[in-house]
């Protein structure tokens, strides 16, 4: 039965019209991705309506493809604005811009656009092979698990941290404090927000990430306006995409970010965002050169985009298995399939087999199509940046606007933008980094909604983190990644007081 309907989903992606929604799906992903304080979630929910005229194979094809498109084309003003286009994209700011400003943006794009189509197929593949057994596994995640998954995020603030340990630790306690804003998941009772109504329902976290990134972007850009025009990313000079022996250095870490992009997306609750800082903090785990992370480094590219691409392919697990949304891209996937009369759970791929097998299929064909799209539409984004400083910095500021306001459709969004945003850039005067506070603020409400669940599940006992060997796994796991942490950065202390009293010394005999 399952060989059939594999069959009958191929025959279906293969139609005229299935082709022309995926790649007119990927185009307007794309322009979405590419658009700061758009989200792939905003697009597919405004974009579900039109779909209700069609077959659901085509309908489903087309949001899906939207999806996976909106992933790359994050990347691309991540990379020429430093400006992230999603929130998945942000981690690609740390070395994709560094790389596009020393003259190489068509190499930096390439390098994302290569890395994403490696993150879509590999989380195609584990779609169509192992759906199902990957669809059991997320039934052993519950909220002990959970948990233990933020407080493995949580020791990823230490390898971001580039400067300052210490304040990278203020950046993402500072994030986790914002996590907890708003009514407390168990008892409804309202915290820190001041009687402000909007606080009631959280931070918005698209909205503290434009601020963050955005702003202080543009306010950059408008008091230090480029004159000279070969120092700005004005154009393609370089090769775009990579050689075979480039594409070959990077494969390992494309793969590799890849499974964890898969594995990520299958829990409930994470997506592309945290898979990023995942995939990035591996990437530099692994790495021979951590040093050049946040310089330009091919990796530091590499890593972020096939694992936000892959992010999909694991998503879709569970919402397609269970019924239960991976992100909330999915989440407004599973509406769509429950708007054309498709219930989602465990019958899914055998009462709805061919519907199923085709969105299976069109995961596939989508990142070919984001490939070969993805060449010309990134040549044309280049035109942006072609704009002189003074002028790109007030569009990113408008852009920032209707991004804030179109998500709840209120003006406080928009202040609270620009108060991230003021933040952002004080902290980029006094040097505390970041992405720190990203994470924090990714983490903060899963991390909060888990523990308190957890401790009701042991009835307060905090060894109940310890009684689900998944989680003392990956609790382990956490210690030994501080472990790390602590003995890289007193080495290099060592090594630097060491350096320092060398110098001294030469210096003395002179």
């Amino acid at each position: 039965m399952t060989d059939s309907f594999l069959w009958i989903g191929l025959t279906n992606v293969f139609s005229p019209l299935n082709l022309a929604a995926i790649i007119g799906g990927t185009m307007i992903g794309m322009l979405v991705g590419a658009m700061p304080g758009l989200s792939a979630t905003m697009a597919i929910a405004l974009l579900l309506p039109l779909t209700f005229s069609m077959e659901p194979e085509t309908g489903i094809s087309m949001l899906t493809s939207l999806y996976i498109a909106a992933m790359y084309g994050g990347s691309v003003a991540a990379i020429l604005l430093r400006t992230p286009g999603t929130p998945a994209a942000a981690a690609t700011v740390l070395d994709g811009y560094p790389m596009a400003s020393r003259g190489e943006a068509g190499r930096a794009l390439g390098l994302s656009l290569s890395a994403s189509l490696v993150g879509g197929v590999v989380a195609a593949i584990a779609l169509l092979t192992i759906a199902p057994l990957l669809g059991r596994i997320v039934l052993n995640f519950g909220p002990v698990e959970i948990f233990a998954v933020a407080v493995l995020g949580i020791t990823i603030i230490g390898s971001l941290s580039a400067g300052s340990t210490i304040l990278g630790l203020l950046a993402g306690a500072i994030g986790l404090l914002l996590g907890t804003v708003g009514m407390d998941p168990t008892t409804g009772t309202p915290r820190y927000t001041f009687g402000v109504m909007n606080l009631f329902s959280g931070i918005e976290f698209t909205v503290a990430l434009i601020g963050l990134f955005s702003v202080p972007q543009a306010i950059r850009l408008m008091l230090h306006s480029n004159t000279d025009d070969s120092a700005r990313v004005s154009n393609i000079r370089d090769r775009m995409l990579p050689t075979l022996k480039q594409f070959r250095e990077i494969l390992p870490n494309s793969l590799r970010s890849s499974m964890i992009g898969v594995l990520t997306g299958l829990i409930p609750g994470t997506g592309g965002d945290t898979a990023s800082w995942f995939a990035y903090n591996e990437a530099r785990r692994f790495s021979k050169d951590k040093a050049k992370f946040g310089t330009g480094h091919p990796q530091g590219i590499v890593a972020p985009e096939a694992a936000n691409n892959a992010v999909v392919g694991g998503a879709l697990v569970p919402t397609i298995a269970l019924g239960i949304p991976g992100s909330s891209a999915t989440a407004v996937l599973l509406g769509g399939l429950m708007v054309h009369g498709i219930l989602p759970g465990p019958t899914l791929m055998t009462e709805y087999g061919d519907v199923t097998y085709t969105l299976l299929w069109a995961v596939l064909f989508a990142n070919i199509a984001l490939m070969v799209v993805g060449i010309f539409f990134t040549r044309l984004c280049v035109a942006v940046t072609k704009i002189p400083d003074r002028v790109v910095g007030p569009v990113i500021i408008v852009l920032s606007v209707v991004g804030s306001y179109a998500i709840n459709n209120a003006m406080f969004d928009v202040w609270l933008m620009f108060v991230f945003g003021l933040v952002g850039f004080i902290f980029d005067r006094v040097g505390i980094p970041t992405p720190p506070l990203v994470i924090g603020l990714i983490l903060g409400p899963i991390l909060d909604t888990s523990l308190q669940q957890s401790l009701l599940i042991g009835q307060g006992s905090w060894l109940v983190f310890l009684q689900s060997p998944i989680s003392a796994v990956l609790l382990a796991i956490a210690m030994l990644s501080v472990l790390q942490s602590a003995i890289s950065a007193y080495l290099l202390g060592k090594s630097t007081s060491k350096g320092r009293t060398a110098t001294e010394v030469s210096e003395g005999h002179e």
